[in-house]
């Protein structure tokens, strides 16, 4: 009976952890009503929960996510960060930026508005983010920052990847994480100014080290073995984009069987920290 009652009280302890009720409130807002069905039904390629873990999501933490664009992470992040006591940031179109286009500029006004009702999201933070912005916050104030499927775009924009690495470093506290999801190339070579949108994981490792990240693993997370990485119109064949032609125009004779059989991209996950 003893053992009995000793294992009882162990899985008391268990299930009224700190840790146990963040993972609850972290599935109920995957769960949650509030996602868009577009971005629910990319669960399957995304692992959201796993990825999430992967990278070390706590409650109460500060996370700030670089250019979050239709709100597949927001809709997850910002609800969890409401229900622990956290701080959800997102880091998107820099409005102090004179060469900022029209369409960006609305596009974070549609963002904000979107994802403005408090009750939901709780209270957003918002910081530009680009090639002249200022800081993301003050030095050593974020817990966790994440990029998901951007560093292909800033490589090919002159000191933009260290910039932005930079960036990053500078606004996580000591032990931070920066969270990175990325198209991979590898075993292939990479294209050309990597105009096919993949990078490899050598290139994305040595960009973070040069800003002072230590790599502290990798995941398989979101492997797909069934990318072959030599599409017509580079990853952007692929869902969710799902390209037809090089123009972006949709092409009704392209036949997307294949690609749609492949799903989205093979993606490395890769955790750094921020030493001190």
């Amino acid at each position: 009976m003893f053992r009995n009652l000793a294992a009882a009280a162990v899985l008391a302890a268990v299930v009224a952890s700190p840790a146990v009720a963040a993972d609850a409130q972290l599935k109920a807002a995957v769960d949650g009503a509030q996602r868009a069905a577009a971005h629910k039904a990319r669960d399957a390629h995304r692992h959201p929960i796993e990825t999430l873990a992967f990278w070390g999501l706590k409650p109460g933490q500060t996370v700030v996510e670089i250019s979050p664009g239709t709100g597949y992470w927001t809709e997850i992040l910002a609800p969890y960060a409401k229900a622990t006591g956290g701080k959800y940031v997102a880091a998107v179109a820099d409005l102090d930026n004179p060469k900022l286009s029209d369409g960006a500029r609305k596009g974070r006004a549609d963002f904000e508005a979107k994802y403005a009702d408090a009750a939901t999201y709780g209270q957003i933070a918002y910081v530009g983010f680009g090639p002249v912005s200022k800081p993301l916050g003050a030095p050593g104030s974020a817990d966790v920052v994440i990029t998901a499927r951007n560093i292909h775009n800033w490589a090919t924009q002159p000191g933009m990847l260290d910039k932005a690495m930079k960036d990053f470093h500078d606004v996580l506290k000591p032990g931070g994480v920066l969270a990175v999801e990325e198209h991979r190339k590898d075993p292939k070579p990479e294209a050309p100014n990597w105009n096919d949108g993949y990078m490899s994981e050598a290139t994305v490792i040595a960009a973070a080290e040069k800003a002072g990240f230590k790599l502290a693993a990798k995941s398989e997370v979101n492997a797909n073995p069934k990318d072959t990485k030599d599409h017509p119109f580079g990853v952007w064949t692929l869902p969710p984009t799902r390209r037809t032609s090089a123009a972006g125009q949709p092409d009704p004779g392209f036949d997307r069987t294949k690609y749609d059989a492949i799903g989205e991209s093979d993606r490395m996950t890769l955790r750094f920290v921020k030493a001190g």
